[in-house]
């Protein structure tokens, strides 16, 4: 990456903490259209909200988006106040954010049904963008190798595959 190299990480480190937010936000709105629809949606005479095991994939779910939420935001805050351990935060935020973003999006097309994946309902695109957000700047394999070479000592100084395409 030549003299450019730590100027050019530290963006896509920034720009990971920008879409791991973008995420959380996506998460979030899936969560709360979710919780939504299983309130409305009728089974066997009952709101699907009203079954224990769908009460257990929402607070499973619930718990993923706050964990998500945490490490983003602390990332962010990081950016500013200790860009030492920029590299670090925000290959954790990106990796968590990936992961919990595309399991509320399956977890939100499974809640709705049949209909989660038609063309009447946003879900499917909300899928289709935590899908496409999971490798955009590194996918969390990526990032998670990074984390553990931080810790080490040895800070990956290259750019992830694909993040420039």
């Amino acid at each position: 990456l030549g003299e450019a190299g730590p100027a050019l990480v530290e963006t896509l480190d920034i720009g990971a903490i920008a879409l791991a937010n973008e995420m959380v936000g996506g998460a979030q709105r899936l969560l709360e259209d979710t919780l939504e629809y299983i309130k409305l949606r009728m089974q066997f005479g009952r709101a699907v909200a009203s079954f224990q095991a769908i009460k257990h994939r929402c607070a499973e779910l619930l718990l993923q988006v706050e964990l998500m939420k945490s490490a983003a935001y602390h990332a962010a805050q990081v950016a500013d106040a200790n860009p030492e351990a920029l590299a670090y935060e925000a290959s954790l935020a990106k990796a968590a954010a990936s992961e919990a973003y595309l399991h509320a999006a399956i977890e939100a097309i499974q809640l709705h049904g049949g209909i989660g994946f038609t063309w009447d309902q946003d879900t499917q695109l909300w899928y289709k963008r935590a899908k496409s957000s999971e490798v955009l700047l590194g996918d969390p394999a990526w990032h998670r190798e990074r984390m553990i070479q931080c810790l080490e000592g040895r800070e990956s100084k290259s750019a992830p595959t694909g993040a420039l395409a």
